[in-house]
């Protein structure tokens, strides 16, 4: 029912540290550190999630522990499972609510689910913890477990949310009165936005930004032979010659006409290394706005043989343009039973098109056994982009915006919540007004295509956004500080 996951991350302090650009922000956490360790002195920081792989949560929290740990946190990771696949569906549909969508009804049914499941894995958590610990659960499916280890042990507990919607609807009431009684129960909570804390955690809520970590596989810096090694290991491009490294075990796979997958190169190569590419990396959920954004692409490809006025680099790019649209394969997300549907919706609507738009249109399965190679493949596919989109009708964060914002790459996203907080319209991307309108899509993303120096700009911008304000030391600053705020108020007499 539980399960302790070992986070595997390769960067240590002294790595960081020994990066230029980065050695001042790590002396500085350092010190910062000082100050409060001796609060979480002989207490250990658990972390508990419901999956650790897909998603960014399971992404963030190796090196967020490492870095802990180098700081000298006692921190370990828990990963909660369940044969009941009826648990998933129903927080699923929490998600989904929080978000202000889906159905409210919620009765008996529904908590005596939640209860029973939350009661055996808080049964299969306990032996772990010891009075004095710090337990932070992650997100709505361990959070009725976390309520009753706090009622029942000496422990502190604190409720990360990731997820939220700006506004109160019939849809996110329901949710937050279901979630209610075990919110209550905590000492705290973390919120990724102001506007998404509810009423009832209103005083005891603090707002902490997720953030990325620079050298993760996924957003490190990678040389011209290692970014043409990775596409060709993984399949976005056919080997140009005799390559020093093998295939990886599993690569991309790109959905074909007849509604099959087959190898990224198939039919053709996408064109990543010398065509214009747009791309969206997302989860495969019907918030992150993937049907629009192909309908949007359709309108800008169908037009411009029409338009006039064009000068001829934007008349070329907009015929040779492409979009790739990539998510994990989500048959290994656990934790998400809406991934296939979803998936589902967009093969039909790609089966519908003409088959030179099909052409320019490249739908893939991303591989998820290992998360060096799944983070190197979305590593690789975001510097070959010219535009990366993240069209989500809403937005608890979403990090493959920071990922894409630290590659300096040209945004065009929604007004989302969470993305708001990233982009400043005009100065680090472009923020789409509606995200439903294909129309609205396609003109924000023609005019980037159409002005490489605002593309280039906007990257700028972006990147030194990101160094400022959203690496992943700044987020562990903000939780030690935290902890310590937490476990004085729960033993006000320790030393």
């Amino acid at each position: 029912m539980v399960r302790l996951v070992e986070p595997r991350h390769y960067a240590t302090l002294e790595d960081y540290e020994s990066t230029a650009h980065l050695n001042g922000t790590v002396s500085e956490l350092r010190r910062e550190a000082k100050t409060v360790l001796p609060s979480l002195q002989d207490r250990r920081v658990w972390m508990v999630s419901s999956t650790e792989r897909g998603g960014g949560v399971a992404e963030s929290l190796p090196p967020f522990l490492t870095l802990l740990r180098a700081l000298g946190v006692q921190a370990s990771w828990l990963v909660m499972e369940t044969e009941d696949a009826d648990f998933f569906r129903l927080t699923k549909r929490l998600h989904n609510l929080i978000h202000g969508e889906g159905d409210t009804t919620l009765g008996p049914a529904e908590r005596e689910l939640y209860d029973r499941v939350s009661h055996e894995n808080a049964e299969a958590i306990q032996p772990y913890l010891s009075p004095g610990d710090v337990l932070i659960v992650h997100d709505p499916q361990p959070m009725g477990a976390g309520a009753r280890l706090r009622t029942n042990m000496d422990i502190a507990a604190v409720w990360r949310c990731h997820i939220g919607l700006d506004q109160q609807t019939p849809e996110t009431q329901a949710a937050w009165d279901f979630l209610d009684p075990y919110a209550a129960i905590y000492d705290h909570a973390v919120f990724t936005a102001s506007e998404y804390i509810p009423s009832c955690l209103t005083g005891r809520a603090a707002i902490i930004h997720p953030a990325i970590d620079p050298l993760s596989h996924k957003n490190r810096e990678l040389s011209v032979h290692k970014v043409v090694g990775i596409l060709a290991n993984g399949a976005w491009i056919r080997p140009p010659g005799e390559m020093l490294t093998p295939p990886f075990p599993e690569t991309t796979k790109r959905l074909q006409r007849d509604g099959t997958w087959a190898p990224a190169t198939e039919p053709e190569d996408i064109g990543l290394l010398y065509r214009p590419i747009i791309t969206q990396v997302s989860r495969w959920d019907r918030l992150k706005g993937f049907l629009p954004l192909m309908q949007a692409f359709a309108i800008l490809k169908q037009d411009f043989a029409h338009r006039i006025g064009l000068s001829e680099r934007h008349r070329q790019t907009l015929q040779l343009v492409r979009l790739v649209l990539a998510g994990p394969d989500p048959k290994s997300v656990d934790d998400d039973p809406e991934g296939l549907e979803v998936l589902g919706e967009l093969r039909a609507a790609y089966a519908a098109m003409d088959a030179p738009l099909q052409d320019d249109i490249a739908i893939i399965s991303m591989p998820m056994s290992s998360r060096k190679y799944n983070a190197l493949l979305i590593n690789v596919l975001q510097r070959c982009s010219d535009i990366v989109a993240q069209n989500s009708l809403q937005e608890g964060f979403g990090l493959t915006v920071t990922e894409a914002m630290w590659k300096h790459a040209a945004i065009v996203a929604s007004q989302a919540t969470g993305i708001r907080q990233q982009i400043r319209t005009g100065l680090d991307g472009w923020l789409v007004a509606n995200p439903e309108d294909p129309k609205d899509i396609a003109e924000a993303l023609d005019a980037l295509l159409g002005n490489p120096w605002k593309r280039e700009a906007f990257g700028k911008s972006a990147q030194l956004r990101v160094h400022g304000t959203f690496l992943v030391f700044d987020e562990v600053r903000h939780w030690l500080a935290l902890m310590a705020e937490v476990a004085k108020a729960r033993w006000p007499l320790s030393p």
